[in-house]
């Protein structure tokens, strides 16, 4: 029979987390990996050792699903992880354990829930972009010069005048702008000042 491995995570340094250890305590497990970090960072150095550490056959245990995933989504994959390395998961206030059909059944539901999610934002992206475009606007980044700006832009370049550095600065922004915007590559060769 594997271990369990126990991961307890608050947002803060100033919440505490001996409510959670002593749950995982309770509940069994040897070993305890506590974060102070927000869940909505991508590193967590705890989460990282006990990922590195953890075997075929042992549980992952934590006080509360919200502990583990930063979303619903997030949740899925790292317990779809965990299950392609032989892992098991368990969080005590839900009361949800993987390795029984009750706990896998809740799982699937839960991977269900995500993907709807997913595809809900998808539609709705899909959907607000097509309504954009109906009303002329089209997506993508606003544009930094207004058609007139790009206009002068344009008169100033095809005077030979003023180098693409020289227009750039004189509208306050990048040559990469002025290029987009002169509809010319980066290694187009700029104009002699004559």
């Amino acid at each position: 029979m594997g271990h369990l491995l126990g991961y307890a995570r608050v947002s803060t340094d100033d919440q505490s987390l001996d409510l959670q250890v002593d749950a995982l305590t309770k509940a069994g497990c040897y070993r305890i990996f506590p974060d102070k970090v927000s869940g909505a960072k991508t590193e967590r150095p705890e989460l990282a050792k006990l990922l590195d550490q953890i075997r075929p056959g042992d549980t992952l245990v934590v006080w509360r699903l919200d502990r583990l995933g930063r979303s619903l989504p997030h949740l899925v994959a790292t317990v779809n992880e965990l299950a392609e390395r032989g892992v098991k998961f368990a969080s005590i206030t839900e009361g949800f354990d993987t390795s029984t059909p009750g706990g896998e059944l809740v799982f699937h539901i839960f991977a269900a829930l995500a993907q709807f999610e997913r595809r809900l934002i998808q539609e709705r992206t899909h959907a607000g972009l097509a309504a954009a475009r109906a009303r002329g606007r089209v997506g993508g980044r606003r544009r930094k010069l207004t058609e007139l700006q790009a206009r002068m832009a344009r008169e100033m370049y095809d005077s030979r005048k003023h180098t693409v550095a020289d227009i750039a600065r004189t509208f306050g922004v990048t040559r990469p702008t002025i290029y987009r915007e002169l509809g010319m590559s980066n290694n187009s060769s700029t104009p002699v000042v004559g």
